[in-house]
């Protein structure tokens, strides 16, 4: 890592101020060829990139210096992704940087982030995330991976499913129950796994725009030692939360519906559909919701750099994101007409655009992270008092 960056006081920046030098960096070292990329990179692809922000020592802007982070404010964690994302950088990694690490950051033990941290900024820990099980996907709770100590390390049996790169990881955190005579969400903890080992088997799943992103774990007696138990035994629900509820704001970001939007106007205007008033009628209704969206969700980003916290109506974020991309990518593939049930990137004046996978991959964007139909139970339950 640079010296001059990690000594670097970047919260003596004003946000603008710093939002020029993030879009600088960016733009000076995202490779040209990972930009905007229609699918999610393989870790032998990105590896390169993300050791150059780690390098730079702009890999976990969120974490503290003394951990090799930037140590932002929350208002330039934002700006920061809000650039990161303006510049097209593709996906690496990120459960390490964003999940794992600043959980141990704030609840593992002093072993724990001696042991981990360092390696997820080397890159030689990748992770993956094992929270969802057959049968119990939003459910979470519902989990049947079990996890029983024998001396000092735990034996674990289940399977994991739709988790994300689990083929380029090396280590995943997982929910396991470990106590079957308690209320379900009560016998659940939290471990540290090591995937390099017999008994733990990954299998690639190929979704419905013919990518294989998700996959899926069999453990099989596998093992981790007592000490990779993050919090304490039959406490792991609250750890799942608190990362589940981060993971939905940054699901309810307007980017990619503005992305989609951007690139159905152009579509639009070279097929003449611009000049079709039942379609203007479908445009101006789609843009109005992803111009509500991103309302909505700048609103929990100010909360966010006046260091505030969230409470259970950030539920109702992601449904608007996630539902309104995808119905900016349904009127997309309207709108081409024939070329909507391609698969692969077509010509659309001059440039590239992949109209069907956006359409595609979309429908996962309502699911994982807790469906909509989850998140409307938590906002009936508990913001408007309504029987779940």
């Amino acid at each position: 890592m640079e010296a001059n960056t990690q000594q670097r006081d970047w919260n003596g920046l004003s946000d603008e101020e710093f939002r020029e030098v993030a879009a600088d960096f960016f733009a000076s070292h995202v490779p040209q060829h990972l930009r905007h990329l229609s699918r999610r990179p393989r870790w032998a692809e990105v590896k390169e990139w993300y050791l150059t922000m780690s390098n730079h020592g702009w890999l976990v802007p969120s974490w503290p210096k003394e951990w090799g982070g930037m140590g932002l404010s929350q208002s330039k964690v934002l700006v920061y992704l809000e650039e990161l994302e303006r510049s097209g950088a593709p996906r690496v990694m990120d459960q390490g940087l964003m999940n794992i690490g600043p959980l141990l950051i704030a609840r593992g033990t002093d072993e724990q982030r001696q042991r981990f941290l360092p390696k997820i900024l080397s890159g030689e820990h990748t992770w993956c995330q094992g929270y969802s099980e057959p049968n119990a996907g939003s459910d979470l709770a519902s989990l049947r991976t079990e996890a029983r100590i024998e001396g000092n390390e735990f034996v674990i049996n289940g399977q994991k499913i739709w988790t994300s790169v689990a083929f380029d990881a090396n280590h995943m955190f997982a929910l396991v129950r470990t106590d079957k005579t308690v209320k379900k969400q009560a016998g659940i903890s939290f471990l540290l796994i090591d995937m390099r080992q017999p008994g733990v088997t990954v299998r690639p799943i190929r979704n419905i725009a013919g990518h294989d992103e998700l996959c899926e774990v069999f453990l099989d007696n596998a093992r981790t030692p007592v000490a990779n138990l993050v919090g304490e035994l039959n406490r792991g629900w609250d750890i799942a939360k608190a990362l589940l509820g981060f993971e939905r704001i940054w699901s309810g970001s307007p980017r990619q519906s503005m992305l989609a939007l951007l690139r159905l106007e152009k579509l639009a205007r070279a097929n003449g559909k611009m000049d079709d008033p039942v379609f203007v009628d479908k445009y101006t209704q789609v843009t109005m919701d992803v111009l509500d969206s991103a309302s909505a969700y700048e609103r929990f980003a100010q909360i966010m750099r006046t260091g505030g916290s969230f409470g259970f109506e950030v539920s109702m974020l992601k449904i608007w994101a996630t539902e309104t991309c995808q119905r900016v990518t349904e009127l997309m593939v309207e709108a081409a007409g024939d070329l909507g049930a391609l698969g692969g990137e077509v010509d659309v004046d001059g440039e590239a655009i992949d109209i069907l996978y956006p359409f595609l991959d979309c429908r996962a964007f309502t699911i994982y992270g807790g469906s909509s139909q989850v998140q409307r139970n938590i906002l009936a339950k508990n913001v408007l008092d309504l029987p779940a």
